[in-house]
């Protein structure tokens, strides 16, 4: 059997991200930064794009943050930006204690990462240019376990949604590629990319554990177990979408003239946790608030006052409620 050759694998990485940015309608001519840690996925994001690019008109810069939780960190920034180099591509690089900030804001250092990285693309984005788009190397896989930990967590509708495909500025061109056969490309191309041992400790994060256990079990009982949970996420998101749609009309005939909500014939619980959420706006409340609020405007009782948290609170009196 004939060997695979370089090109041959580049241009099946090309192909990967071709189909991603038709299917968002990427445009020609875009200014496009590549979010790239310089594991396989965004490698493989990286010299798919970079394969494109000149048959696409974008312009590509490569953005690293580096967390500094690994000793070897500042190497592997070096190699993203030797990579970006050897392929004609500016490069965006920083350093970031993760661990520091993660301490600071109280967060997890996964989270805090993760913040602090998105950050950091939004601000090399808009020096790019107002219609500067992000990339970033999320897969099939990636979506698959989103959905997994959500679900095990309790998550309803809106968190099964997965990971979007747009949102904003970023988009997500791998979303519906497998994570092997891209790592397959890169191995046959011989191009390196960096293997993040804390990927694969089960002990590390539940992200790893659904990963290395839960997803493979599922896969036993159903090959196409990732294509099925890809395609959940996106049933989901189209009926969550029409919820909204139908909250937000319910919405718009409840609220009256004095800026009360009118409860006296309540919608069902699916409807009215919804038009809540929407008439109280911001951050979303815990879902245990919405419920007592529900309860307090469905039940014989009033001159209630449920706090929302955030200074918010809501009011119930004859089955009209006010939110300030």
């Amino acid at each position: 059997m004939a060997a695979v050759q370089p090109d041959q694998t580049l241009d099946d990485l090309a192909d990967a991200v071709a189909r991603g940015a038709d299917r968002l309608g990427l445009p020609n001519g875009a200014a496009v930064v590549l979010a790239v840690s310089g594991g396989p996925d965004s490698t493989a994001l990286l010299h798919g794009a970079a394969r494109l690019a000149p048959k696409r008109g974008w312009r590509l810069t490569v953005a690293h943050l580096d967390h500094a939780l690994r000793p070897t960190s500042a190497e592997e920034a070096r190699a993203i930006a030797a990579a970006a180099a050897a392929l004609g591509l500016p490069a965006e690089l920083r350093r970031v204690d993760v661990a520091a900030l993660a301490a600071a804001e109280h967060r997890s250092p996964e989270d805090a990462g993760r913040q602090a990285r998105y950050r950091f693309l939004e601000e090399v984005a808009i020096s790019r240019g107002p219609d500067a788009l992000i990339a970033t190397a999320h897969t099939a896989d990636d979506a698959a376990e989103t959905v997994l930990l959500r679900l095990v967590r309790g998550a309803g509708l809106r968190g099964l949604r997965g990971i979007p495909e747009r949102r904003g500025r970023i988009v997500r061109p791998l979303l519906h590629e497998r994570r092997e056969p891209l790592r397959q490309a890169l191995d046959a191309a011989g191009i390196e990319y960096v293997v993040d041992p804390s990927n694969a400790d089960p002990r590390h994060a539940a992200r790893n554990r659904v990963r290395a256990e839960l997803l493979p079990a599922l896969e036993g009982l159903n090959p196409a177990a990732v294509d099925a949970l890809v395609r959940f996420a996106r049933l989901a998101a189209e009926d969550d979408e029409l919820l909204d749609a139908l909250a937000a009309a319910e919405l718009t005939r409840r609220r009256q003239a004095e800026g009360m909500l009118d409860w006296h014939d309540p919608p069902s619980r699916a409807l009215g946790r919804r038009v809540l959420r929407l008439a109280i706006g911001g951050s979303p409340p815990a879902a245990e608030r919405v419920e007592a609020l529900l309860d307090a405007a469905e039940g014989p009782r009033g001159g209630l006052t449920i706090e929302l948290g955030g200074d918010r609170r809501a009011s119930v009196h004859h089955r009209q409620i006010r939110i300030g």
